[in-house]
């Protein structure tokens, strides 16, 4: 797997979500290859993009922000686990309580609880920017 696409409204913030999980910003700005509108299958479409790569530079997320069209928001906003599609990016952490601490001065917020699972990890999903939900795990040793 090379990335995953998260289409967003505030471009910005996300990034920033994303940078304080240990993410890399690669680049960011205009997309205007021609190319773009035949591979998503829209026409006439504006958009700015983001990549960010994990430290070792063997995942990454893309983020767009579209600006014609417009994004179409999902229902329900927030949706629970069950929902059909996918639901979340799993980010191995080294301290999982500090990481939650600094995500939530990014609006972040626990879904669930943090719970530990046997003694191989702790657990915990994180709802952050625009919905965009989160997972964190710190292997205990």
């Amino acid at each position: 797997m090379d990335n995953v696409l998260i289409v967003v409204e505030d471009l910005d913030a996300v990034i920033a979500f994303f940078v304080e999980l240990g993410m890399e910003l690669q680049g960011k700005g205009p997309l205007d290859w021609p190319g773009a509108e035949r591979v998503v299958g829209l026409k006439d479409v504006r958009q700015d993009v983001a990549m960010l790569r994990t430290p070792d530079g063997h995942n990454g997320i893309e983020l767009v922000k579209f600006h014609q069209p417009k994004a179409i928001a999902p229902e329900p906003k927030d949706a629970p686990a069950n929902t059909l599609g996918i639901r979340r990016v799993m980010f191995a952490v080294d301290d999982i309580e500090d990481v939650i601490a600094r995500l939530r001065t990014h609006g972040a917020e626990l879904v669930g609880e943090l719970e530990q699972y046997e003694d191989v990890y702790r657990l915990c999903y994180v709802r952050g920017p625009e919905g965009i939900v989160v997972g964190l795990a710190e292997q205990l040793n």
